[in-house]
């Protein structure tokens, strides 16, 4: 009896694998070929089920932002959840965040350059401004009745400094710790909420 391959989890096992190729080694240095040997499978076998590079990247987008939904969500029912811990979620506070926040800043790299990862790049943000969004609506109870432009403000001012603090996390891991990360978006979130309730 031949042997049922589950497609969906060979095409996720890839993507997992290319993200921590990517995290280890550099875009560049990131091959089809070294991301196939990472994964087990051929080259050929990862050609069937990508038909680019570009395309392996794009499966690795998506996973992490599943993960991070996924994460997210999870921290969300915990019963003592803050939005300090939710939102903690999207730090390099452990080894398997540290290798996505690699490949975040690995593909930042490229994005100047190449018009599609551009534009996916950009649709990647809107889906974080989304899930963040989400979180001070249900932590922060004066959310709702700040005004759009506050709002939006705040997250701009989130996504900026939680992606400043990643790369920082990324390029000197020893500086970083999971606390002082953990600390210092704790001040940020508090600089945000004084300077909304001000507007």
């Amino acid at each position: 009896m031949p042997k049922i391959v589950d497609h969906d989890k060979r095409r996720e096992d890839i993507a997992h694998v290319a993200c921590q190729v990517i995290a280890r080694h550099g875009f560049e240095q990131a091959t089809v070929a070294r991301i196939a040997r990472a994964a087990g499978f051929t080259t050929g076998m990862v050609a069937h089920y990508f038909e680019s590079k570009q395309q392996i990247v794009i499966a690795s987008l998506r996973l992490i932002l599943l993960r991070m939904d996924q994460r997210l969500t999870r921290q969300s029912r915990a019963g003592d959840a803050s939005l300090l811990t939710v939102l903690s979620e999207g730090l390099a506070v452990d080894s398997q965040r540290f290798a996505e926040c690699a490949f975040w800043t690995s593909f930042w790299g490229q994005v100047p350059v190449d018009r599609k990862l551009k534009r996916i790049n950009a649709s990647v943000h809107k889906e974080y401004l989304r899930l963040y969004e989400r979180g001070f609506a249900q932590y922060w109870p004066e959310w709702s009745r700040w005004t759009q432009r506050v709002r939006d403000q705040v997250l701009s001012s989130l996504v900026t400094f939680i992606n400043g603090l990643t790369a920082s996390a990324v390029t000197s891991r020893g500086d970083w710790p999971a606390e002082k990360q953990v600390e210092q978006l704790r001040l940020q979130l508090e600089l945000l909420r004084r300077w909304a309730g001000e507007q």
